[in-house]
């Protein structure tokens, strides 16, 4: 008699870029074809319900930006799967084209900031304001629920500044671009979001890395892939992870 199929809940960080929606679905029916397991899979709309999810154990693997990802090995006892290969969570501070400021040391304190909820790169680009002695106090942060609204909030004058993610920025379209002006950019290379597998799934971890690094290799791989915008995964040990875990701590000190 053939044992029944286990289910487990597949979830992704709430940071991810809607272009990529229906990408992260067929990623979900690939996965689960290999594993030959069910996968369900949940996006949440913002980190709040997520992380209500985490806390009440219904997650078993989770694409998750670095916050998430430090407590959740530190605490959770989840394990890093795997990375997107050669993505990076890097930040860039934006202004608006014709904005006067050619430094960050020439912005002021009452500066207006254009935000989303994500929170490593929030922490970076805090950290890239330094040099104008600007900090919590004494900017306002504006929240957005995503990049292109940051853009937009710019563009309609909300505020002087966005904080976004390198690869949205990078993705928005020629005319976006055209209006607005990165003024710093951050280069740290090892601060990325990563798969992680929850307590349930840590028996399959090594089938999960078999088959998410030979991707490229099945028939439907590279299809796959580039519906998620990744060019393939690249393994997380576990040394990597708490290397990146002391790091965000570094940079929030």
């Amino acid at each position: 008699m053939t044992p029944p199929m286990a289910s487990y809940n597949f979830t992704v960080s709430p940071d991810f870029n809607p272009d990529r929606l229906s990408g992260w679905y067929i990623f979900n029916t690939w996965l689960q074809r290999q594993l030959q397991d069910t996968l369900h899979l949940e996006l949440f709309q913002d980190f709040p319900s997520l992380h209500r999810a985490l806390e009440a154990g219904s997650i078993d693997l989770l694409y998750a930006n670095p916050y998430d990802a430090a407590s959740l090995v530190r605490e959770r006892g989840f394990t890093p799967l795997a990375r997107a290969r050669g993505k990076q969570d890097e930040g860039v501070i934006v202004v608006r084209r014709e904005h006067p400021a050619q430094r960050v040391e020439e912005l002021q304190p009452g500066l207006r900031i254009a935000t989303t909820d994500h929170p490593d790169i929030n922490m970076i680009c805090m950290r890239m304001l330094e040099p104008a002695e600007l900090h919590a106090g004494n900017v306002e942060r504006l929240l957005r629920d995503n990049y292109l609204m940051v853009a937009k909030s710019l563009l309609r004058g909300e505020a002087e500044v966005g904080f976004i993610l390198q690869e949205a920025y990078d993705e928005f379209s020629k005319v976006l671009h055209s209006q607005l002006r990165p003024l710093v950019a951050s280069r740290i290379r090892d601060i990325h979001h990563t798969l992680l597998a929850g307590p349930r799934l840590a028996h399959r971890r090594a089938d999960l890395q078999s088959v998410l690094l030979n991707m490229r290799d099945d028939p439907k791989g590279p299809g796959v892939l580039e519906s998620l915008g990744f060019q393939g995964w690249e393994p997380v040990a576990q040394e990597d992870m708490e290397f990146m875990i002391d790091l965000l701590a570094t940079l929030e000190d």
